[in-house]
């Protein structure tokens, strides 16, 4: 179905003034935006105009009873410079799903997908041509009805902004395992994209850094005893030659990246195993030498290898190299270039000449 999108262009765009070998993270953003509106039970008024601030009343719903919820895509160029994006359905359908966990509308998936592929054609010439590399996509939802009460809203917006980027991780990464705060818990708001999550995470975040480390790795709010998942990622552990990663169990995100990743490690003759694992296991098989690497998988990162995990004042050594984390990663990689066959037709290219 073929949605109509104004297009408001703007006048000059400022991408001459971005250096594409040193990409600031997250404070540099694009020419326009994709907005519509939800009012009266419908969506209206899909356009695209320049990149703006939005005006916003001090009674707003999402800043006193926070119903936000985001999705985070990537556009990359293949070969032969056209724009890509990877699995924008998915994207489209978790969208929803957290919408509905936090009482919001649907957004319709043609047009998620229609104001994408419309905006990114305009936005092509600040993808980032490095390998690894691509034009961050932050699609958003949130309520800005003014209302003081507790209910849910009945306006939003929907908005798309766009922000080029580089390599997330450049090293390997340390992670601290909390003992003290939680993520989530089953029932929670964990497996929705959910803009409250990140709010809880980032003091301790802040605090793991301050240690020395890059990263949360979040533990179960019952007992401080399974992983869940990390600040920015899901997770993958190789023990004894095995994949094993934690299964949803209602209190993780269901990353898009994450179930790529599984399709490819099992693609390459390795067991995936969704289960829970514990924090114990992992020491023990640290001990015993039977950790072999393991890896965290979101749009940012992609792939980002773990070298050790600080654990109860002790440190759990992973692993020094991750030979199959790196062959997940350079395939990714391929596949978002088209150097290499879509055979799992993952990637929607998008024509330059679109808009």
């Amino acid at each position: 179905m073929k949605h109509h999108i104004k297009i408001t262009k703007a006048k000059k765009s400022k991408v001459e003034n971005l250096d594409f070998n040193n990409i600031p993270l997250g404070t540099t953003f694009t020419d326009h935006m994709f907005i519509c509106e939800y009012e009266n039970g419908q969506w209206k008024n899909a356009r695209i105009e320049p990149l703006g601030m939005i005006p916003t009343h001090p009674a707003a719903m999402a800043l006193h009873y926070g119903q936000a919820i985001f999705e985070g895509m990537k556009a990359t160029l293949n070969v032969d410079g056209s724009p890509m994006l990877f699995r924008p359905n998915k994207n489209a359908e978790r969208l929803n799903f957290s919408a509905d966990r936090m009482g919001m509308p649907h957004f319709p998936e043609e047009l998620f997908i229609e104001g994408l592929k419309q905006l990114v054609a305009i936005e092509h010439n600040w993808i980032p041509p490095q390998d690894g590399s691509a034009l961050y996509l932050r699609p958003f939802m949130y309520a800005d009805e003014p209302f003081i009460g507790m209910r849910a809203a009945m306006s939003y917006k929907f908005i798309v902004i766009a922000s080029p980027s580089g390599l997330f991780f450049k090293k390997r990464i340390k992670l601290f395992a909390e003992t003290k705060y939680i993520r989530a818990a089953k029932g929670g708001t964990g497996e929705a994209k959910a803009a409250g999550n990140y709010a809880a995470a980032i003091r301790p975040s802040e605090l793991a850094k301050e240690k020395g480390y890059d990263q949360v790795l979040w533990l179960d709010a019952r007992g401080f005893s399974y992983i869940q998942e990390c600040g920015t990622m899901n997770i993958f552990f190789k023990i004894n030659g095995e994949f094993i990663t934690p299964n949803l169990d209602g209190s993780i995100l269901a990353g898009v990246t994450r179930m790529s990743v599984i399709e490819l490690l099992r693609e390459m003759s390795f067991k995936v195993t969704e289960r829970q694992i514990s924090i114990e296991e992992i020491v023990e098989a640290s001990k015993n030498g039977t950790l072999e690497e393991a890896f965290g998988t979101g749009t940012a990162v992609a792939i980002a290898m773990i070298q050790e995990i600080g654990y109860q004042g002790s440190k759990i050594h992973v692993s020094n190299e991750s030979p199959v984390g790196q062959k997940v990663l350079d395939t990714l990689h391929s596949l978002r270039s088209g150097r290499s066959e879509d055979r799992f037709n993952w990637m929607l290219k998008i024509e330059k000449e679109l808009v």
